[in-house]
C-alpha cells in the first residue's frame, strides 16, 4: 500500500466560519497495484471510526474491509476531532481552555454534527464530489447525521452496528443494552461455568483487599467490572476467558492478583488513550435534554449489575460518574463532564424529515446480539431512513468487520451500490 498524509484547517464551531480553527489529520490509503494516474481517477471513501473519541486505524498492510476497499477507492482515515494527531482534547489541552465551564462549552463541538461538517471541509479540500462514506458504531452514527445535515456530500453510505436512536433520551438506549448485556453474562457464563465464580471471586477480593493497576490507581470492584466491554466481540469474547484462568497468584500475604492480569485489566479498563469516550459518551444521543448521567440512573432497574450484588455481571458500554473519580485520565475532567451531563440545550444531530426522504443509497449491517447498539433500536432507525437497505445477521457481534471485514464490506457495497466506479 501507499499512505498519504493530510491536515485540514477546519472551524471549531461551523456555525461561525470565521472563527477558531482546530486541525483534523486524516491517512490515505491506496493500493499500491493502482498506478499514480488510476489513483487520481479513484473515487474517494471516508471511514468514520467508533467510538466516541477513537482514532482513526494505525494499519500497515491492506487487509480485512480495507483490501476490499482499496480495490475499488482511495480510503481516507479520520483522526476524528479532538483524537490522534488532530487537535487533542484531553486533561493537558483542556485546561488552556481555561475553567470547567469553558472546557464543556468547548467539547459540545465535538459531536457528530461537527465531524461531519468536518467532513463536508476535506472533501472540498480534496477536490471530491460526493463520494462513499463508511461508518464503524458511533461513525455509523454520524453517517445518519451527515445524511441529515449534509447529504449533497454523500454518494453512497455504509453502516456497520451504528444506527442510532433518532430521538428518545439516552436511557432508552440503556434500558435495551443492559438487558442485552445481561443476555450475554449468561450465555457467557454458560460457556465457562468455572469463569462466574472467578469473577465473583475477583469483585470479593477488590472489595476487602487493595490492588492496584500498573500506573498505581487502585483497582475497585467496579471499575474491574468493565472489562466486560471483551462480551462485545466474536472472537474477543474468550479473551475474557484467557484474562480470568489466570487471575490469581500466591504471595507471602496470601492470595493477590497476578501482575499478568492486572496489567491486562489495565489495558481495558483505563480511558488515557481515548478520554472523549467517557466526557462524550451520553452526549451523543443528547438532543434537547440533558442525559444527567443516564446508564448511572437506570442501574437501579438492573441490580444484578451492581458490585454488591451476590453474583455481578460484567458491564457493557455504560459511563458511569465515578469514572472520573477513579481514573487519572478522567479526574482533571470531572467537572466539565458533570456540566456535559447538566446540559439541556443540546441541538438536533438528526432530521428525521430529511431521512424520511433520503436519496442516497444506505446498506446497513445489523447484529442480532449486539451488547452496544441494540437491534430493536437499529430496526426501528431502519424503518425511518428511506431507501436504507439491511442485513440483519446473527453471524457477528459489534466488532465483525474485524473478524469478516472484507466479506461484510463486499456485501454491504453491494447491496448500496452494485458499481462504485460510477459516480464519484
Amino acid at each position: 500500500m501507499r499512505t498519504v498524509e493530510h491536515v485540514f484547517a477546519v472551524p471549531l464551531d461551523h456555525g461561525r466560519p470565521d472563527g477558531e480553527l482546530i486541525e483534523v489529520f486524516a491517512r490515505e490509503y491506496v493500493a499500491a497495484a493502482h498506478s499514480a494516474g488510476a489513483v487520481e481517477r479513484l473515487p474517494w471513501l471516508v471511514f468514520l471510526q467508533g467510538g466516541p473519541g477513537g482514532r482513526g486505524g494505525r494499519v500497515t498492510s491492506l487487509s480485512g474491509w480495507m483490501k476490499a476497499a482499496a480495490k475499488d477507492f482511495r480510503i481516507l482515515m479520520l483522526d476524528q476531532r479532538g483524537t490522534g494527531l488532530s487537535t487533542p482534547a484531553d486533561r493537558t489541552t483542556l485546561p488552556r481552555r481555561g475553567g470547567p465551564a469553558a472546557q464543556a462549552a468547548y467539547l459540545g463541538h465535538f459531536r457528530a454534527d461537527s465531524i461531519v461538517l468536518d467532513c463536508e471541509v476535506i472533501r472540498r479540500a480534496l477536490g471530491s464530489g460526493p463520494w462513499t462514506v463508511f461508518g464503524q458504531s458511533f461513525g455509523g452514527f454520524c453517517a445518519l447525521s451527515y445524511l441529515s445535515f449534509a447529504p449533497q456530500g454523500v454518494r453512497r453510505a455504509i453502516i456497520t452496528g451504528g444506527l442510532a436512536p433518532l430521538d428518545g433520551p439516552a436511557e432508552r438506549v440503556y434500558r435495551a443494552t443492559y438487558a442485552r448485556v445481561a443476555d450475554r453474562n449468561a450465555e457467557y457464563f454458560g460457556w465457562y461455568p468455572d469463569d462466574r465464580a472467578r469473577v465473583t471471586e475477583v469483585m470479593a477480593h477488590l472489595g476487602s483487599a487493595e490492588e492496584r493497576l500498573p500506573s498505581g490507581e487502585r483497582l475497585t470492584p467496579e471499575r474491574f467490572q468493565l472489562v466486560g466491554s471483551l462480551l462485545g466481540g466474536n472472537t474477543r469474547v474468550d479473551q475474557l476467558h484467557y484474562l480470568l484462568e489466570d487471575a490469581f497468584t500466591l504471595g507471602t500475604d496470601g492470595q493477590r492478583l497476578s501482575d499478568a492480569f492486572l496489567a491486562q485489566v489495565h489495558s481495558l479498563v483505563t480511558r488515557a488513550p481515548n478520554p472523549l469516550y467517557a466526557v462524550l459518551h451520553e452526549a451523543i444521543y443528547a438532543q434537547g435534554e440533558a442525559t444527567d448521567w443516564a446508564a448511572w440512573r437506570v442501574l437501579d432497574e438492573h441490580p444484578e449489575f451492581r458490585p454488591d450484588a451476590a453474583e455481578p455481571l460484567l458491564l457493557g458500554e455504560m459511563v458511569m460518574p465515578w469514572y472520573f473519580e477513579q481514573d487519572p485520565a478522567l479526574v482533571p475532567l470531572a467537572e466539565a463532564a458533570r456540566l456535559l451531563a447538566e446540559r439541556s440545550d443540546w441541538g438536533p444531530l438528526y432530521d428525521p424529515a430529511r431521512l424520511a426522504a433520503n436519496e442516497v443509497p444506505v446498506a446497513a449491517a445489523v447484529y442480532r446480539d449486539d451488547i452496544f447498539v441494540d437491534r430493536g433500536l437499529s430496526l426501528e432507525t431502519a424503518g425511518r431512513v428511506r431507501g436504507l437497505d439491511v442485513w440483519e445477521t446473527g453471524d457477528f457481534h459489534h466488532d465483525g468487520i474485524s473478524d469478516d471485514g472484507e466479506a461484510i464490506f463486499a456485501r454491504l457495497l453491494a447491496m448500496a451500490d452494485p458499481d462504485p466506479t460510477q459516480g464519484g
